[in-house]
């Protein structure tokens, strides 16, 4: 009985946080739809901050040295955390909550492709299955039907932001683990590198875009509440940090399977709540696409753990969930 209350502790805990950062991203980036980078700044320093917090509370969380050949080695990790951080962001505002799944649910036959491209190694037959259900439901749900309002039909770019987000999740899974080596293998350590350089990269560019100086000129102009980005920065960082941990626990306490179902049920939620909270449009086409999508990933996870059952077959992984965008920690082992 312990053990099962833990699951469901550590699982519930989980899709609550994940859920958290989802809508609280969401709220924020409608109210200053202008300050996209800016508000990824602000989340790479508060997770930079409280890895720095943290660390002097416990030793598995370690801070590391800094020199210019490590730095050198994780640039591209750095580059493609930041720029996830970025079109992630993007896809986010440009698209409504209720169709946040479906904009990025390319994200598990991307990452096949990369890491069988990166491995050198041809995916089974019901790998690429599972990767053409979870397609399919991706193309059935931007696939618009008649009679949407306007403002629930997401524009191509949005569209094409989910695209990149997922890419660089499929890349950043290959990255990980040519990563870790250079950082002794410590998650906290590499998170902390990427962290710090992600906030570096987006500092630059938003200064470099004009967010700085628009934020700014709306803090002088009297006229901004500013009280939902404050409190978003605050919570978002927060949980962001939060929820890295519930991914490492959601891994370790529970199966694969386990988690699968989870996140499927976090994706049901995060469609309830799109549309009550937000007023979401979501019709029966949509809901079939993420149906759809959904039943090849925990397909995918079923053939997954019937291959990593046979010693001979090789079993490359995603290695980062979709909602779990905070970068605290790399161990993940699920793509929804």
């Amino acid at each position: 009985m312990a053990i099962s209350a833990q699951v469901i502790g550590v699982v519930g805990f989980y899709m609550v946080a994940a859920l958290v950062m989802v809508f609280v991203n969401k709220a924020v980036l409608n109210s200053t739809p202008n300050l996209p980078t800016l508000f990824m700044f602000f989340q790479s320093v508060m997770t930079v901050l409280l890895l720095n917090f943290t660390s002097l509370f416990t030793t598995h969380v370690k801070i590391p040295t800094f020199d210019k050949t490590t730095a050198y080695k994780l640039a591209p990790l750095i580059l493609v955390d930041a720029s996830g951080f970025i079109f992630n962001a993007l896809c986010l505002r440009d698209v409504e909550a209720a169709f946040y799944q479906i904009a990025r649910g390319l994200v598990l036959p991307l990452t096949i492709t990369v890491v069988a491209l990166s491995t050198m190694t041809r995916p089974s037959l019901a790998v690429v299955g599972c990767a053409a259900v979870v397609t399919v439901g991706f193309f059935l749900g931007i696939s618009f039907s008649e009679g949407l309002p306007a403002q629930a039909i997401p524009a191509p770019l949005g569209l094409f932001y989910g695209f990149l987000s997922s890419l660089a999740i499929a890349v950043h899974a290959v990255l990980v683990k040519s990563s870790l080596p250079h950082v002794g293998g410590s998650s906290t350590m590499l998170s902390y590198w990427s962290n710090l350089g992600s906030a570096v990269l987006l500092g630059g560019l938003a200064f470099l875009k004009g967010e700085v100086f628009e934020f700014y000129g709306m803090i002088n102009s009297g006229n901004w509440d500013w009280s939902v980005f404050l409190w978003g920065n605050l919570v978002t960082g927060v949980f962001g940090f939060l929820i890295s941990i519930a991914g490492i626990l959601s891994v370790k306490v529970t199966s694969p399977v386990t988690h699968m179902f989870s996140s499927a049920a976090r994706s049901g939620l995060q469609v309830f709540l799109g549309v009550k909270i937000f007023g979401d449009v979501f019709t029966t086409q949509r809901a079939i696409s993420v149906i759809t999508i959904l039943t090849g990933t925990l397909l995918y996870t079923f053939v997954k753990a019937r291959e990593t059952a046979t010693p001979s077959s090789p079993a490359p992984q995603p290695s980062k969930d979709v909602e779990a965008q905070s970068p605290l920690v790399q161990e993940k082992t699920s793509a929804d």
